[in-house]
């Protein structure tokens, strides 16, 4: 007897030998023949398929694969925290370095050597802020975790790709973001044959609208950073609509954090350092076939000294 299929159900294709697991998010009727629509547990892809060709996923292997993602998650965090710290040494290591040359100025002091007093200094991160729309709930909560666990300041909000230009415009103006973050999920219809036609893509039309409307509120791609795209998206159209990254190169999946490590090394390079492409990309889960983009400017800034209060 085979198991009925019903909404929120974790789900695998058999004909792609369940490759990608899938909560399915409706059912709905095509010529006589039953199919649901899904979207990716762990990555950000949607798809269409007939019921007949789903297969329930069992409960242990759910949790095996949730295992393996938080193993791979946490030892991206933990080269992140690393990263920071050998960062924040030299960011600090520079302003001390001022302030000696500038103390020193008429005493000649060859060396140019901080005091024991000046080692000491501290200082403290002001990191630059994030307003993220998401089509998937869950994966705006997952995303707002990671960002507090990082120490970016971020607003979210869950709102469906097609309706992310109409409301982008109001909250650029409320929150006034150095980052914009509008991903959800996406994916191209199957048997396509031209990866150039936008319309043959569930929702990067509407990341590339709402691209453009942001552009249209800030145009310099300095001041106002733009990661745009989900698995399999546009990624020259959305790049074309004014992005500083997007994807999908290869129209690969992306993972539900890679807008978040894209965002992580944007929000804590000085805004003194453009950042190389390929230390942006090698933030992430997927690589440059899921994830690229164009030379961006850093949003953190260093303060010294730290308050004692």
């Amino acid at each position: 007897m085979v198991e009925e299929i019903k909404k929120g159900d974790v789900v695998g294709r058999k004909s792609y030998n369940t490759d990608v697991y899938f909560k399915v998010k409706d059912l709905y009727e095509k010529k006589g023949r039953k199919y649901a629509f899904l979207k990716g547990l762990y990555l950000r892809l949607c798809a269409d398929a007939p019921l007949d060709d789903l297969v329930k996923i069992d409960p242990g292997e759910i949790a095996n694969c949730l295992r393996d993602i938080t193993i791979k998650n946490t030892e991206h965090m933990s080269r992140i925290f690393a990263r920071r710290e050998r960062e924040r040494e030299l960011f600090l290591s520079r302003a001390v370095q001022v302030q000696v040359n500038y103390g020193d100025q008429n005493k000649q002091n060859k060396q140019n050597k901080p005091t024991n007093n000046q080692n000491k200094v501290t200082g403290f991160d002001v990191p630059g802020s994030v307003l993220h729309i998401d089509g998937d709930g869950d994966y705006l909560d997952i995303c707002l975790a990671t960002y507090r666990q990082l120490s970016i300041p971020a607003d979210g909000y869950n709102i469906q790709e097609e309706k992310q230009p109409e409301v982008l415009e109001d909250l650029l103006k409320k929150h006034r973001p150095d980052i914009l973050v509008l991903t959800g999920h996406d994916g191209y219809v199957k048997g396509t044959k031209d990866f150039t036609d936008i319309n043959n893509y569930f929702a990067s039309k509407y990341f590339v609208e709402a691209v453009k409307i942001a552009r249209q509120y800030e145009k310099s791609k300095d001041d106002l950073v733009i990661f745009a795209g989900a698995c399999q998206s546009h990624y020259e159209a959305i790049l074309s609509a004014g992005a500083n990254f997007a994807s999908s190169p290869k129209r690969v999946m992306i993972h539900a954090y890679d807008p978040v490590f894209v965002v992580e090394k944007i929000s804590y390079t000085s805004i003194y350092d453009p950042i190389p492409i390929k230390d942006v990309i090698s933030g992430t889960i997927t690589g440059l076939d899921g994830i690229g983009g164009m030379e961006t400017r850093g949003k953190y800034r260093l303060g010294l000294p730290k308050s004692a209060y």
